[in-house]
């Protein structure tokens, strides 16, 4: 489980859409800095310090691989912010059942009951 200051880190990085981008480029395997930047029309310093705040949450891994820096995907914590979101899940459903009987409620007996 995810302590608070985990928990925080990982939230503020995923909370920019460049950084959700590149996680999900990375979802499909390694890629190098280079790679990663590929899409995005920014600098390759501007990417690198995106980079470096989905590492300092521990959602990326940079390895050394002669000259090159490939990085790696970090589930762990992505794996431990859905077990923190779960524990409301029931929350979720019980209100999305009270407005599905509003709604129904709201629109009346149908042919269909």
């Amino acid at each position: 489980m995810l302590n608070t200051t985990e928990l925080n880190n990982t939230f503020a990085a995923l909370s920019n859409p460049t950084r959700r981008a590149i996680l999900a480029h990375l979802a499909n395997g390694d890629a190098t800095v280079n790679e990663l930047a590929a899409p995005f029309n920014m600098s390759l310093p501007a990417v690198s310090k995106h980079i470096k705040v989905l590492e300092r949450a521990g959602l990326i891994n940079q390895g050394q691989e002669a000259q090159y820096r490939p990085c790696t995907l970090n589930t762990m914590p992505l794996e431990a912010l859905a077990s923190w979101t779960e524990q409301y899940r029931h929350i979720w459903e019980a209100r999305f059942d009270r407005l599905d009987t509003c709604l129904k409620q709201l629109k009346g007996p149908t042919n269909e009951e």
